[in-house]
């Protein structure tokens, strides 16, 4: 049994939560597993805040505990199809499209947009893990190097992303940790 189902199991006043099958971000490791009844199925390397863990709207920081995913965006669309918004520009990337706007923080090809589940954690008021647009997505995939470098986001490669899209439905639940 995962450490992370253990925390489910055990944590007070959140019996929702008792989930089989979820999604485990650590931030320690820089990994996301899909969990399934304690069993791991799938683990990707992720990157994580820059910033470190925090849930403070305007921190840049990763927000930890339950979350669900709230939408799925970018169904159909093609590989690094480039988000801002929420919303497909039409461009894909490429490193000439990089180096024509550097300012942008990239996201690419699919988007699993969290909210927050525990009320004053991660839910609600400055820690609403929805409204700072906390989300699961692609970006270039010469960004991921093992290290935390997001504004907040999780960050995966662009074949990775849309593996895990297609493996989890809108509600399912993930689990952000230290």
């Amino acid at each position: 049994m995962t450490n992370s189902r253990i925390l489910c199991l055990q944590a007070p006043g959140i019996d929702h939560m008792n989930a089989d099958f979820f999604v485990d971000i650590s931030i320690n490791t820089q990994q996301l597993s899909i969990i399934d009844n304690g069993k791991t199925l799938q683990t990707y390397p992720v990157s994580t805040a820059k910033k470190g863990a925090g849930e403070r709207r305007g921190s840049e920081c990763t927000p930890r505990g339950w979350h669900k995913i709230r939408a799925k965006i970018g169904e159909n669309q093609p590989l690094q199809s480039v988000f801002i918004g929420r919303r497909v520009t039409g461009e894909i990337y490429s490193p000439a499209l990089a180096r024509q706007y550097p300012q942008r923080d990239w996201i690419l090809t699919r988007l699993l947009w969290l909210g927050g589940l525990e009320p004053r954690k991660n839910r609600y008021g400055d820690v609403d893990t929805t409204w700072r647009y906390i989300y699961i997505h692609g970006c270039p995939d010469d960004l991921m190097t093992g290290r935390p470098d997001s504004h907040g986001c999780i960050r995966m490669k662009n074949a990775d992303i849309m593996d895990l899209f297609e493996r989890v439905k809108v509600g399912v639940k993930v689990y952000i940790h230290e």
